[in-house]
């Protein structure tokens, strides 16, 4: 059954290409109403490049037919993740969905090289990394809270990644602020269990072929497009019942029906299950 999303409207973080594009145009084929997407420059680009970005970005989507408002915004400032809530409330009648997508990888504490020795690291580029993946997504969660609790239902999607590699020497810091953002995930749907906000994370299943990691496209690894069919189920209707779960999109297998493919998808938290009752009862499978 074709999954629609028709009077949503959603905002995404860092939504100017890769993951946070290919998640944009799914849901505007999925019949979303309007959508905000935000983006900012690392310290190796400018905001010229991001700029220009956005307004590609822009007329991608529109060709979906979902309305498009861009904001110019590092979410690792809360001055700037409100403005970018306060624009879209401004454009839109309702955030039903936000999806926290912005990231930094960890080229920016290594400075373009493989580098596992730690004393190496330049502590300027570790802080923009945790201030990007994990105070980001609190702070827009922050923010896009008052407007969210007062619809019937909304969606938080957190974007993470693979667990092996969430703590491969390799990949500090960048895999432990994704592990701490699962934790997050846990955390904030077990708060907002009582409301009609729930939180869940979506792993793309692996390196992707986007400029993330290196920041440029090397041919390499997933297909940033794999990611669309889990983003749509977890923004609609049909996820109804999820909260503080994880999924991985590339295990969705289109011949299935939608429910058993996101089944399909879905991993266990990363954490043991508390022994305390929790409301999260399909985050631990």
């Amino acid at each position: 059954m074709m999954l629609h999303l028709h009077n949503r409207n959603a905002l995404i973080t860092g939504a100017s290409r890769g993951l946070g594009l290919e998640m944009a145009i799914a849901m505007g084929e999925a019949g979303l109403a309007g959508i905000t997407i935000t983006a900012a420059p690392g310290s190796d680009e400018t905001s010229t490049q991001i700029e220009n970005e956005l307004q590609a970005a822009i007329s991608v989507i529109e060709k979906t037919g979902t309305k498009v408002n861009a904001v110019f915004s590092d979410v690792g400032r809360s001055e700037d993740c409100k403005h970018a809530i306060d624009s879209h409330v401004n454009v839109f009648p309702s955030l039903d969905i936000l999806i926290n997508n912005a990231g930094k990888a960890g080229r920016y504490a290594h400075k373009g090289e493989t580098d596992n020795d730690i004393s190496g690291h330049d502590p300027t580029g570790i802080a923009e990394i945790i201030e990007t993946n994990l105070c980001g997504p609190y702070l827009m969660l922050h923010h896009a809270l008052p407007h969210m609790k007062k619809l019937a239902r909304a969606r938080v999607i957190n974007i993470s990644k693979r667990i092996e590699s969430m703590h491969r020497k390799a990949w500090t810091p960048y895999g432990p602020t994704k592990a701490a953002l699962e934790a997050a995930t846990i955390a904030w749907a077990e708060s907002l269990s009582e409301t009609g906000v729930t939180v869940n994370s979506l792993s793309p299943g692996g390196a992707v072929n986007t400029k993330f990691g290196t920041g440029k496209i090397s041919g390499h690894g997933i297909d940033p497009g794999t990611i669309r069919p889990m983003t749509v189920w977890l923004a609609s209707d049909a996820s109804d019942g999820f909260n503080g779960c994880r999924f991985v999109a590339d295990r969705w297998n289109p011949a299935l029906p939608n429910l058993e493919a996101a089944l399909g998808c879905q991993e266990g938290q990363i954490f043991p299950r508390p022994e305390r009752d929790t409301p999260l009862k399909k985050a631990w499978i």
